[in-house]
């Protein structure tokens, strides 16, 4: 019903802002994502949103940008998580982390969200196959456990995601562990 605000900033108390649309306050619920990325008070600001109304509520939750509000919507269509949750997740990890965490099935990377558990992050990790993990430049599945050990060796040597996978594609499909991330370190280099 309301798909997009745009405003001056009057409020910000994370994770909720107040909207001011020519004179009408809009209470809105942002990730913490979408909260660091927002202007200071008193400028203009617009968010891609998403109505709830529930029995006892009616809740604005707004997003930076169309990925966050894609992503919002695919995590609460999952039995057992609620736009609360979904907040927290997208609050806990960025768009592009939470894809990379679907299409490899790292349920460590999802229960560091705070709230959480185990089996809510296996049931993420399994409702969202297929549906989130192909919307970023990483390879839906990573062939064999080798390529896997080189990806994480260079996440653990600091690495950002993006960059690891990158640099993934462009080793040979047979290539083993050691000698992978001796030539994923070296094209990273340049």
């Amino acid at each position: 019903m309301i798909g997009r605000l745009t405003g001056l900033l009057a409020e910000k108390n994370p994770p909720e802002i107040l909207l001011d649309c020519n004179g009408v306050g809009y209470e809105v619920l942002v990730p913490m994502s979408t909260f660091y990325n927002l202007p200071g008070l008193g400028e203009k600001v617009s968010l891609l949103t998403h109505f709830v109304v529930r029995e006892d509520a009616q809740i604005l939750y707004g997003f930076g940008s169309a990925a966050e509000r894609a992503a919002f919507r695919q995590l609460i269509k999952i039995s057992g998580v609620g736009p609360r949750t979904a907040l927290s997740v997208l609050s806990g990890m960025s768009v592009e982390d939470l894809s990379q965490a679907v299409t490899r099935q790292e349920v460590g990377r999802i229960i560091k969200v705070p709230g959480i558990g185990k089996k809510t992050a296996e049931r993420l990790l399994l409702e969202l196959k297929g549906k989130l993990g192909a919307d970023i430049g990483v390879p839906a599945t990573i062939a064999d456990d080798a390529q896997s050990d080189i990806l994480q060796a260079l996440v653990a040597l600091g690495y950002s995601d993006r960059d690891a996978a990158l640099a993934l594609k462009a080793l040979p499909q047979d290539v083993g562990v050691s000698d992978g991330i001796k030539l994923a370190l070296k094209s990273l280099a340049k």
